[in-house]
């Protein structure tokens, strides 16, 4: 029971409905209800707040929620590892990519699901700060993202590749017939960007700033679909990671030209909670990531290479 009543903490967390929560854990709300009210009897403390609907945690509550993702999480684990005798994973993997990483994260995440084909790998696009906080509070195995720039906090990283950018426009443009191009002359364009919200937009804005340039977008959007979008319609253009241009696949009407003065590089890695012992599927990301980075001993078939 006891387990029982932390995933159904963990749940209400979630979903911030008791109904929602109890057709998650697969009961009904009076038994999710039932159990959380036991728990606080046995506790000794108010853990939810009382109201016709969920209201929120109590102090004292948020605190017994951190323990009870990390039971839940410490428990799923357990099951995984105990679930075979020889050794073959099962489970769910849950990985955050941010936007500019979803196009080269498959270099990383099939071979993965090659090796482990009874793992169902669940891969959601999110912010870096999304990524950090579902490391914090177990809702995510592991995370792509950027590796510098602003900081990672409580993680273990892996270098997978290096983040290049490129002008990108219309195969009509006259700027789509040179060999590169330089910010200055970029940042003078109708942009099309990401919204500020995006850490592939501060960084674009801090290369600018070193420069003595102003980010000025004329257009702004939180999905690279809506950049395709707007370049495609045109006047206006765009600067974007050069993984993310090359994973949209057949775009013969748009050209990307790489930037220069200054050639901006970001690396871009896997990210793990530094607690131990991981989960068995984040520990085998992990080692097969290690094997495929640019830094790694076994140097299979790098990430480097696979997304440009």
């Amino acid at each position: 029971m006891f387990v029982r009543q932390m995933h159904y903490l963990v749940a209400l967390s979630r979903e911030k409905h008791f109904g929602r929560a109890a057709e998650a854990c697969h009961v009904s709300q009076p038994t999710l209800s039932a159990g959380i009210r036991k728990l606080e009897q046995e506790l000794g403390l108010p853990v939810v707040v009382r109201g016709h609907r969920f209201l929120g945690f109590t102090a004292e509550g948020e605190r017994v929620l951190a323990w009870a993702r990390q039971i839940a999480a410490d428990y799923e684990s357990l099951r995984q590892e105990r679930a075979d005798p020889s050794g073959r994973l099962s489970g769910t993997l849950r990985v955050g990519a941010i936007p500019a990483a979803t196009a080269a994260a498959p270099a990383l995440l099939a071979p993965f699901r090659d090796r482990h084909p009874e793992v169902k790998v669940q891969m959601l696009t999110l912010s870096s700060a999304a990524i950090q906080r579902g490391l914090d509070e177990l809702d995510l195995d592991a995370g792509i993202t950027y590796l510098e720039n602003e900081p990672l906090n409580r993680v273990r990283r892996v270098p997978l590749y290096t983040e290049r950018y490129v002008f990108v426009t219309r195969a009509d443009n006259p700027l789509a017939r040179r060999r590169s191009i330089r910010w200055a002359e970029a940042a003078g364009q109708p942009l099309c960007l990401l919204t500020p919200d995006m850490q592939n937009r501060r960084i674009i804005d801090h290369v600018m700033t070193e420069a003595g340039l102003v980010s000025q977008p004329a257009i702004e959007t939180n999905s690279f679909m809506g950049v395709w979008s707007f370049v495609r319609r045109g006047p206006w253009t765009s600067i974007v990671p050069e993984a993310s241009f090359q994973g949209l696949g057949d775009a013969a009407d748009l050209v990307a030209v790489p930037l220069v003065e200054p050639v901006h590089v970001q690396p871009v890695g896997l990210v793990l909670s530094d607690r131990d012992p991981l989960s068995p599927v984040a520990a085998a990301l992990l080692k097969l990531a290690r094997s495929l980075s640019p830094d790694g001993a076994g140097r299979e078939k790098s990430i480097e290479n696979i997304s440009r």
